[in-house]
């Protein structure tokens, strides 16, 4: 039995376009287990957000951070994560992409050891996209996922794919379609519920597991709600307690700070951390955005190599390896261009050295967006580990990471240059039109653009905008009519190139003017995903 559109019931009100599949993925019993992860977790979602607003505020009024003094113990006790599931143990190519059926066929079949399935930054949240998503989860854990395309190409699983692991969206993220009580209901505890309902039992058996990637987290207390809602969820549906397995991705500032504490809060149903790089840029600049003599350069300078971030992911793989967890590297968003085999040569000789960065650092794997990268990282993980899973034995005691060298955010020789503003620009207002027209996944100058790089993007933008440090190398301020100037001419240039009918299909108008109003407004958005979501159709 299923909740109808509208149909208020059990204290849910569903209020959505028609999506082919609802009644399948909104039975009567799914809801009814979100209510209950809703009513039982939903108050302490909002307390978080609200404690995430009391930290900003603390900072912009000059406070200090450094690693917390209550928790000394934690990082100096005697303590590891659980038992990690065998197919867990070597990950060293992992791939991820939307809910999307074909990019989920192509990802599973891509021969990364791991696919991580995104309800999050990679998927533009329209109800159809929701509820397709799902259906597609469901079916890949049955291996009955299939396509045939209407360009006659068949898309089936190979015998051999990759784990399974689902991506919901966070905390600080609303399901605006559904509300229970009158209020709308999270968006985590809606896509990870859903997923977990329908498809738990049923990897169990086929001698998987429920695995869960988790995003945005800011703190342990975050942390500490996720374990509560995994042990709620174990209780509720029947799952041997522990069965649960995550994977953290430490995308924050503030989260770097917190590394073994959120390990230790989830440890019975924690395997690894991951270095979620490009939030972790966006976490920089969002939360120092009003220090006096904070500017980050051009985005195209800040490379893996500049301190802070070698600081950042050197304390990952000292931390998790210490804990016997995994550390995943970051992501390597180039899109091979089918036009120019120079543009892919160089690009994959970049990617190389970055996975060979990563692997020599210690990290047990990587992350890559394109299928054609997967050999890639797997070559240079398979020089360094050889027959081995993992190199967790590696446990870097001579890291010296201290939240001084995780806060030192000077970038030797970074400029703030004309072509990074328009590249912001361009990419920002490419990216919006394409999340409001239901695509979250967008390749944009040969990357693969989702809501992480937009926000580096529009969040610099902003940043040089209202503040004093907004200079251009030039010595020119960044101020709102060098901004709507150079917005008109790479709106024009667009238009240009993509023909009058593409851009007349498009939603270059709303893009522009949500993007104007994420830029220009006094008030800095904490995200871009809750205005845009105003727009969605």
């Amino acid at each position: 039995m299923s909740a109808a559109q509208g149909e208020v019931a059990g204290g849910f009100e569903v209020s959505a376009p028609a999506a082919s599949g609802v009644g399948e993925v909104l039975t009567r019993e799914a809801l009814d287990f979100v209510g209950k992860l809703e009513r039982e977790f939903g108050e302490r979602r909002r307390e978080v957000l609200a404690r995430r607003a009391a930290v900003q505020a603390g900072i912009d009024a000059g406070g200090t951070l450094d690693f917390p003094t209550e928790t000394i113990a934690v990082r100096q006790g005697d303590w590891g994560v659980g038992p990690i599931p065998a197919e867990l143990e070597d990950r060293r190519v992992e791939i991820t992409g939307p809910v999307e059926r074909k990019m989920m066929i192509n990802a599973l079949n891509s021969g990364a050891r791991v696919f991580m399935a995104d309800f999050e930054d990679a998927l533009s949240p329209t109800w159809s996209n929701l509820i397709r998503g799902q259906l597609n989860v469901r079916d890949a854990v049955r291996r009955t996922i299939a396509l045939d395309a209407p360009d006659g190409k068949r898309y089936r699983l190979h015998e051999r794919t990759a784990v399974l692991v689902v991506r919901p969206r966070g905390w600080h993220l609303e399901e605006r379609h559904v509300r229970l009580d009158g209020r709308p209901i999270s968006a985590s505890l809606f896509d990870f519920g859903l997923s977990l309902f329908h498809n738990a039992r049923e990897l169990l058996e086929r001698g998987s597991g429920p695995y869960f990637y988790l995003p945005k987290l800011q703190a342990r207390g975050e942390a500490r709600l996720w374990n509560d809602v995994f042990l709620l969820a174990e209780r509720e549906l029947g799952l041997p307690r522990g069965s649960i397995k995550a994977t953290v991705l430490i995308e924050t500032i503030l989260a770097a700070l917190e590394m073994e504490e959120i390990l230790y809060e989830l440890r019975e149903h924690v395997v690894g951390l991951n270095a979620g790089r490009w939030d972790y840029l966006f976490s920089v600049i969002k939360t120092f955005r009003n220090r006096p003599g904070f500017v980050l350069p051009d985005r195209a300078q800040l490379a893996m190599t500049v301190p802070f971030l070698r600081a950042y992911t050197e304390r990952m793989v000292q931390v998790c390896h210490k804990r016997g967890a995994h550390a995943i590297g970051g992501m390597a968003a180039f899109v091979p261009s089918r036009r120019d085999a120079a543009v892919n040569e160089r690009a994959f000789r970049r990617v190389a050295e970055d996975k060979e960065r990563e692997s020599g650092d210690g990290f047990d794997g990587t992350w890559v967006a394109h299928p054609d990268l997967v050999p890639v990282a797997q070559a240079v993980f398979d020089r360094r580990l050889g027959q081995r899973p993992h190199q967790k034995e590696r446990l870097r005691g001579e890291v010296r990471v201290g939240a001084a060298e995780l806060l030192d955010f000077r970038v030797p020789g970074g400029r703030i240059t004309e072509a990074g503003l328009r590249n912001n620009v361009g990419v920002g207002l490419q990216y919006v039109e394409s999340w409001l027209r239901g695509t979250g996944a967008a390749a944009i100058l040969d990357l693969m653009e989702d809501t992480a790089t937009a926000e580096i993007a529009r969040s610099q933008v902003w940043q040089w905008l209202h503040g004093p440090d907004g200079r251009l190398d030039d010595g020119r301020k960044v101020t709102p009519e060098l901004y709507g100037a150079i917005a008109d001419q790479e709106s024009a240039a667009l238009r240009e190139r993509l023909g009058p009918e593409v851009w007349g299909g498009g939603r270059w108008a709303a893009a522009r003017r949500l993007f104007d109003r994420l830029v220009l407004g006094e008030r800095f958005e904490e995200f871009l995903t809750p205005a845009a979501y105003e727009e969605l159709e």
